[in-house]
């Protein structure tokens, strides 16, 4: 099992459940998630990359809200966005936990000089940590980053004297983007989405002045009086 998930789970405050041994079937469901995106979005991205990522970020919305969010799963009979409330939705995590929760940690044992060395490269620490055990905790993608820690706390950043690698060798490359379909299909979910935000409040049919209900009892009104006469 990975260290690091470990600590992502320990900074959020999630429980680690494992499956029973010999019984698969709780098993991959993340991966599924992943394939799914994979298939349905990053592939159309590849075709035609966001402006921007607030452009990423308004793409992705439309589709987990006119697509994911909306279609039945086959095994519990409902939408995710219905499972996902049927208890009520989960407090969100703090920005700043969020951001330490996906950072690595390694310990290492601070030298007489007051350096430390990780995957040949070289920090310095403040000395007074010196023969004492620190955690280097650290962005996978850039290891000129590296905070100190000790017993969870943080005590200040290592200054890098020596840097040979900048990426972790643990570090997985980014996968081999899939074929795109040749159609602006994230386009079309995004153009279906703001529509339906616009017809969301249609103000003709809320009651008031104005309003369709006033409408109808102007016309009642009218074909009464016409009655009348």
């Amino acid at each position: 099992m990975s260290g690091q998930l470990l600590r992502a789970c320990a900074v959020l405050g999630i429980r680690l459940i494992h499956s029973t041994p010999g019984r698969p079937e709780g098993r991959g469901k993340i991966e599924r998630v992943f394939r799914t995106v994979r298939e349905q979005v990053l592939v159309e991205l590849e075709d035609r990359p966001p402006a921007s990522v607030e452009d990423l970020n308004r793409v992705f919305q439309s589709w987990v809200e006119q697509v994911y969010h909306r279609r039945v799963h086959t095994e519990t009979g409902q939408t995710p966005l219905e499972r996902f409330l049927a208890t009520g939705p989960p407090p969100l995590p703090a920005e700043l936990a969020l951001t330490g929760a996906f950072r690595w940690s390694e310990r290492r044992t601070v030298s007489k000089t007051g350096t430390v060395g990780m995957h040949g490269n070289t920090y310095e620490v403040d000395s007074e940590f010196a023969g004492r055990q620190v955690d280097l905790v650290f962005d996978p993608l850039e290891l000129a980053d590296v905070a100190v820690q000790i017993d969870g706390q943080h005590r200040g950043l290592a200054v890098p004297l020596r840097i040979k690698r900048h990426v972790h060798p643990r570090a997985q490359p980014p996968a081999a983007p899939a074929q795109p379909t040749g159609i602006d299909y994230l386009g079309l979910i995004q153009k279906r989405r703001e529509q339906e935000l616009q017809r969301r409040i249609d103000y003709r049919h809320l009651p008031g002045p104005g309003g369709a209900a006033d409408n109808d009892e102007n016309d009642n009104d009218n074909d009464n009086k016409e009655m009348t006469e």
